[in-house]
């Protein structure tokens, strides 16, 4: 497929080609690195970041991880020449206060695009304003509402595989090796209802089957009162839970079960930002967990990925170079290195100069599919679906092993994909 608004009629491939040639500019002196730009003027990006709200973990994270890819894409040449310049909102976490983000960033700050957000409502709550103003909208929130067709075709998740790819991808592991009588506990909105919705179906397809759904407001200051209503029978608790008081929802599910409960799986969010050898969370070694990225270092680690710890300041525990009790969001953040390096991608490939050009944009990323791993793509390869705006990757589940996240599976990308429920490429701009 070749792009119809690109007169060059660059490939899929073109697009991803440019980065390597970032890569080469960075040797240039700084004066010489926009000297072909036709415009002075930099890219503005619209930063939607969770800074306050029980996304406020992530958000600093999020921030950490724009700024150093910014930083590398600048070094770089920026994007068309032209050097870029994030224009970054604290949406509160809050769905409202989100539409009132990209209301800002179109009418206020005359951003080229926005990016950014992470919690599945706020995105939702966001993203029909988005499509409203006909503005570029890449989110980095793992929800499959976009995938599922519930958003527009201004919004893409280019950056960050969906729950929905990763359920039925763990499923086949969780009841081959841990059981299949399962009951899950899980955030009460929309990222949590990703998990149920497609978490039974994907182990009714292994022959297992969910006892319990339990729902728990992400809010919840404590857990205990909830853990009554798991089934005695339950072979396996699969987890996942955000929020400030992941750290107390964690202790807790120990003290509850006191080393004699069923086998637990995981999701890394449960425990993203929290040291894995926390005191009190001793109950947790040889349990498992979904990484998106592997927080701890792992022996067969690329070069790509070392890189990136140092670029955003890492240690190979996944904490802050500066500060080790400081623990980041690993498993998440890559996708907003990844989604800036696409966006870089399918503005250089649409030629885009302008807010004119956003549907060359739009058009421009729906042509990718295979992407390499690399320096701009350190989590690995992956497969952009245009039609559903939806990337597929590798996913990892991780062993807790004297203290360390250890990667005992590796999905294929094939494990990953579903069919699709919507094409945004047959909707008009």
């Amino acid at each position: 497929m070749t792009l119809k608004t690109d007169p060059t009629a660059l490939s899929r491939r073109g697009a991803l080609g440019t980065l390597a040639a970032g890569a080469a500019a960075a040797s240039l002196p700084m004066w010489a690195r926009y000297a072909d730009a036709q415009s002075a003027a930099p890219i503005r990006l619209g930063f939607q970041v969770h800074r306050t709200g029980i996304g406020a973990a992530y958000g600093r994270w999020y921030g950490r991880t724009v700024e150093a890819a910014t930083a590398l894409i600048n070094a770089g040449g920026g994007i068309n020449g032209r050097p870029v310049e994030i224009v970054a909102e604290d949406d509160g976490t809050d769905p409202k206060r989100g539409a009132e983000v990209i209301e800002k960033f179109a009418n206020q700050h005359g951003v080229d695009v926005a990016f950014g957000p992470l919690f599945s409502h706020v995105v939702i709550g966001s993203a029909p304003r988005a499509g409203e103003l006909k503005l570029p909208y890449f989110v980095v929130s793992e929800g499959t509402h976009v995938s599922s067709g519930m958003l527009n075709r201004y919004t893409l998740q280019p950056g960050i595989t969906d729950v929905k790819s990763q359920v039925i991808s763990m499923a086949p592991f969780i009841t081959r090796t841990l059981g299949k009588k399962v009951t899950m506990i899980f955030p009460d909105y929309g990222f949590g209802y990703d998990h149920r919705d497609n978490l039974v179906p994907a182990i009714e397809a292994q022959g297992g089957t969910v006892l319990e759904k339990i729902a728990i407001p992400p809010t919840e200051t404590s857990f205990t009162k909830y853990f009554p209503r798991i089934p005695r029978d339950t072979e396996v608790l699969y987890h996942v839970m955000v929020g400030p008081a992941v750290l107390t929802f964690v202790k807790e599910l120990g003290e509850f079960f006191g080393g004699q409960g069923p086998q637990l799986f995981g999701f890394i969010d449960s425990l993203e930002a929290v040291a894995i050898d926390s005191p009190g969370l001793e109950f947790l070694e040889g349990s498992h967990f979904w990484e998106g990225m592997c927080r701890h270092a792992q022996p067969d680690q690329s070069a790509h990925e070392t890189a990136y710890r140092a670029a955003i300041g890492v240690n190979d525990r996944g904490a802050s170079l500066a500060d080790p009790r400081d623990v980041s969001t690993y498993g998440h953040m890559f996708g907003c290195w990844e989604t800036l390096h696409i966006i870089k991608a399918g503005m250089e490939v649409a030629g885009y100069t302008g807010p004119q050009d956003r549907a060359a944009l739009i058009e421009a990323v729906e042509a990718m599919e295979d992407i390499p791993e690399s320096a701009a793509h350190p989590q690995g390869t992956k497969r952009f679906n245009g039609r559903t705006h939806q990337v597929f990757g590798h996913q990892n589940i991780s062993r807790v092993e004297g203290g360390r996240l250890v990667r005992v599976h590796r999905t294929s990308i094939e494990d990953t994909v579903y069919p699709d429920q919507v094409d945004y490429t047959q909707q008009p701009f």
